[in-house]
């Protein structure tokens, strides 16, 4: 446990500028005090101490304004930024190198008491205000954009954008280090809008042209 916190604490100085000791994100990041109370409730959890795993997960929701329910899972290296709102359900999967920020909902749809979170896999990035909902994947290397509702699973190495969430191919490369640039993502309802106007361009231009080529075949008649 210990030595995943230490992973934990360093996800925090590599991917938050902001971070500049050991000593301030152990006293000061909601987020990794959130992890640290969730990692020894979710051990609670798994030796079926299941009502002192919830009080010590609710102590946490307090102190930090982060829910995460001890039944979770969740990989090394595991990153919440800022962190007010995050709600992680019960059966979430999380996987290694996972980075979230501020109010990202890990929910669940229905009942079962089954399978009914998410799955994330490695390197994932989900953005601040992003949804997933229901026992969805989203891959490895993906990233969510902030305000994004995803409800369809999502395959590795994708950018998912809207509400719904829509999938946007980036370029067909696959991500290689962990991309915290989630706000440099496509607006695929403003490349729509964009070829409309390109489209009307062209027809107008074709429209002029014709008009152009009557009028001059009259003066010649």
């Amino acid at each position: 446990m210990f030595g995943t916190l230490k992973g934990d604490i360093q996800a925090a100085l590599d991917r938050d500028p902001a971070a500049t000791s050991v000593l301030e994100v152990i006293l000061a990041y909601p987020g990794f005090h959130a992890i640290c109370f969730h990692r020894i409730a979710h051990w609670l959890h798994r030796r079926r101490l299941r009502l002192l795993a919830r009080l010590l997960s609710h102590v946490g929701r307090f102190l930090t304004s982060i829910e995460i329910h001890p039944g979770a899972q969740i990989g090394r290296g595991f990153f919440i930024d800022h962190g007010m709102g995050v709600v992680i359900g019960e059966t979430t999967e999380i996987g290694d190198n996972v980075t979230l920020y501020q109010g990202v909902t890990l929910g669940g749809t229905g009942k079962e008491r089954e399978k009914r979170h998410p799955t994330i896999g490695d390197n994932v990035v989900i953005a601040a205000g992003a949804t997933v909902l229901g026992a969805v994947t989203v891959g490895d290397n993906s990233i969510v954009g902030a305000g994004a509702v995803v409800i369809h699973p999502v395959p590795p190495n994708c950018t998912v954008v809207g509400v719904p969430g829509r999938i946007v191919v980036r370029e067909g490369k696959k991500v290689p280090t962990i991309d915290l640039h989630h706000e440099r993502l496509p607006d695929p309802v403003a490349e729509m809008f964009n070829a409309i106007h390109r489209r009307l361009d062209r027809l107008e231009h074709k429209v002029e042209e014709v008009r152009e080529n009557k009028v001059e075949g009259g003066k010649e008649g």
